[in-house]
């Protein structure tokens, strides 16, 4: 399928889920990201959900991550296509920007160098790992600044579709995705 037309059928999926299915489904997801060989690393770079787009909510993941002492980064979306990445503390104030994207006011700026893991938002992915987001483009600006060896991780409420038919050269793939069924590894 064409990423359009994933976007238009998962955000049509997205909506029909309870929003207690949406928190049952967060914590299976936080319980899986344990099978992943991940914790050798120290810095992790998570999305803060958006509750109005029925997003897995990330918070069980996060605590996971903080239980572990691992350094959590959160983005901030800049006017310039791009994010600026902040370590997400106990003083950290959010505030929700024009797409209700919860985002740190202020912080400590972590450079993309220093992140070893990132776990992205996303609406559909494929068999072989790639992913359909929101279509701005974001998170691949954003991947193309990571160190080679990040390992990137998409979070879906649903499995994986076959193929994506227009994945384009600058469209950055998955390592890991997981779901409520399982954890796939590309």
């Amino acid at each position: 399928m064409l990423k359009h037309e994933l976007r238009k059928k998962y955000k049509n999926l997205r909506a029909e889920i309870t929003n207690s299915k949406i928190s049952d489904y967060s914590i299976i997801l936080a319980n899986h990201v344990l099978q992943i060989p991940i914790w050798d690393f120290f810095c992790f770079h998570i999305f803060l959900s958006i509750e109005e787009n029925k997003e897995i909510d990330t918070l069980p993941i996060i605590t996971l991550l903080q239980g572990k002492d691992k350094n959590v980064v959160v983005p901030k979306v800049n006017g310039e296509n791009s994010m600026e990445n902040y370590l997400l503390t106990d003083n950290t104030v959010f505030k929700k920007n024009k797409w209700h994207i919860p985002e740190p006011v202020e912080g400590i700026k972590i450079p993309e160098n220093q992140i070893d893991v990132v776990f992205l938002p996303l609406l559909a992915f494929d068999e072989k790992g790639n992913r359909v987001g929101y279509g701005k483009g974001y998170y691949d600006t954003f991947l193309n600044k990571c160190k080679t060896g990040t390992i990137k991780i998409g979070l879906s409420l649903f499995e994986a579709e076959n193929s994506i038919s227009d994945i384009h050269e600058n469209d950055v793939g998955l390592d890991y995705c997981v779901t409520p069924k399982k954890v796939y590894k590309f």
